[in-house]
This record gives C-alpha cells, sequence and structure tokens, in this order.
C-alpha cells in the first residue's frame, strides 16, 4: 500500500527521448553501465536505477546488459524500459507496440502519459489508464507522468490536476486484477518547467508531492506500492532539496552525459564520498 512518506529504496532514470542514433545509444549504454558498476555498490541507500531508450534499441540494450554483466562483478542491475506502449497486448493497431512484445523483450517500467505524448499525440487521461493495466498485467511498472499545465494557480491548482491525470488508475478497484507487478511510479514535472534551464521550485515540488502521496494513500482502488520521482530539469543537489517529497529523479537531456547521469545516481544514493 501507498505510504505517506517516501520510500527508503530509490529510484533513478534517463529517457533518450529521440535523441540518439543506434551507434550513440548503444556507445551511451556502454559507458553508463562502466560508470554504474563503479558506484552502486559504494551507494549508501538501496537505489534502482533505470534506461529508457527509443523502441528500437530496447534489444540492443538488453543485450548489451547482459553481455557486460558476464563479466562485471557484482553485476549492474540496470533496468529497461520503454517510451510507450499500446494498451492491448495484440490486434490490428498499425504502428503500435505491444506491451505483451515489451515485456517479452526485457521490458520492466514503461513511460505512460508524457506531456510531449499529450501534445502531439492526443493521448488522454483514459489512454493513461487502460496503459497502466497493460503495464501492470504484463510484469512491468507504469511510470506515469503528471504535471500542471500553468504556473499559475499554486500547490493546490497542481495537485488537483495532477490527480485528476491519474486518479482513474489509483480508484479502479480491478487496476491490480490479473496483475504481476504492484508498483506504480509517478514522475511529476510542472508541464510549464519542460525544457526549462532550471526545474520548478523545490518547495513546490516537495508540497505537490507530499499531497499526492497522501492523495495515493488514501486511494480506494490500489493496494500495491508507489513511488513519486521529479521528473524536470536536475542539476547539482537537486535531489537533496527534493526528498523530503520524492523518491528519486526521472531525467532527460542533463543526463545524456553519462558521467553527469552516474553523478546524479549517487547523489540520489547518498553517496558523495565515493
Amino acid at each position: 500500500m501507498a505510504t505517506s512518506a517516501p520510500s527508503p529504496h530509490r529510484l533513478v532514470g534517463v529517457s533518450t527521448k529521440m535523441y540518439f542514433d543506434l551507434a550513440k545509444t548503444a556507445q551511451y549504454t556502454s559507458q553508463v553501465l562502466s560508470h554504474l558498476q563503479h558506484f552502486l555498490p559504494k551507494l549508501h541507500q538501496s537505489t534502482d536505477v533505470f534506461l529508457i531508450p527509443d523502441f528500437l534499441s530496447i534489444i540492443p540494450c538488453r543485450q548489451a546488459i547482459e553481455e557486460f554483466n558476464k563479466t562485471a562483478s557484482p553485476p549492474v542491475p540496470l533496468i529497461l524500459g520503454a517510451q510507450n506502449t499500446h494498451y492491448q497486448d495484440a490486434g490490428a493497431f498499425t504502428g503500435e507496440v505491444s506491451p505483451l512484445q515489451l515485456s517479452q523483450a526485457g521490458v520492466k517500467i514503461v513511460e505512460i502519459g508524457h506531456a510531449e505524448r499529450r501534445r502531439y499525440f492526443g493521448e488522454t487521461d483514459a489512454w493513461v489508464v487502460l496503459k497502466a493495466k497493460a503495464a501492470l498485467r504484463n510484469g512491468m511498472t507504469p511510470l506515469i507522468c503528471i504535471g500542471e499545465q500553468k504556473k499559475e494557480g499554486g500547490v493546490e491548482n497542481a495537485v488537483e490536476e495532477c490527480w485528476q491525470q491519474v486518479s482513474g488508475v489509483f480508484d479502479d478497484a480491478d487496476v491490480l486484477k490479473d496483475s504481476k507487478s504492484k508498483e506504480i511510479v509517478l514522475a511529476f514535472e510542472p508541464v510549464w518547467a519542460i525544457g526549462a534551464s532550471e526545474p520548478a521550485p523545490a518547495e513546490h515540488v516537495v508540497a505537490v508531492t507530499k499531497a499526492l502521496r497522501q492523495r495515493c494513500q488514501a486511494a480506494k482502488g490500489f493496494e500495491g506500492s508507489v513511488r513519486i520521482l521529479y521528473g524536470g530539469s536536475a542539476g547539482p543537489g537537486l535531489f537533496d532539496k527534493l526528498k523530503d517529497g520524492v523518491d528519486g529523479l526521472f531525467l532527460g537531456r542533463f543526463a545524456h552525459d553519462p558521467e553527469r547521469f552516474a553523478k546524479t545516481v549517487v547523489e540520489v544514493g547518498g553517496g558523495f564520498g565515493v
């Protein structure tokens, strides 16, 4: 069940969106694995790390992780993700990607409802519910992106708008029916802060995520676990300012430098000085 405090088991990850070609993704994955092999065993806090590449790179990334871990000591538990999924496992859905096939490809976490998907492809709250169910029944964790559109309105407006985006998941008594995964991850980033050079104010993020965690805890239909991430622009020292409200960070372009990504993992995992 969702708790009212951040999880002691932290989570940090990165999406490459559509910035890298195949060769660049392969190089990036290799560099990330090398950095994580050095840092992960030394972190003070239990920390999960995930990588979400483009669709065509999922299987090559899985193979690269498996090959790396044949000789790595200790092995690097890098979790593989996908940037989207369809809500049906199979059917006449030209151009879509099956959640069943994603699971078979080794995907463990699926990004759902990103602001870009909503803006450019008409993704709706109803689709988010269906896709979350699809991920859960196929043994994958839905990573649901949420955020208010406008800066005006403050914390109360942000909480209401964000909860509307995911309430259909948490209020659905059948959301965990036949599911193989029991966790949902929320990635909060105000839409007005996307792509900005600076993240939303720390006090705003903490207040909103604390309130959302309480909503998750009070939801009648969901008995699984919830972790909440901040999904915005990141920099040194950010997580320390947000840790009273979030369980980790979901990174974008800042972390496309593998060394900066690794340093952020160290920060989230409480590993300064390693």
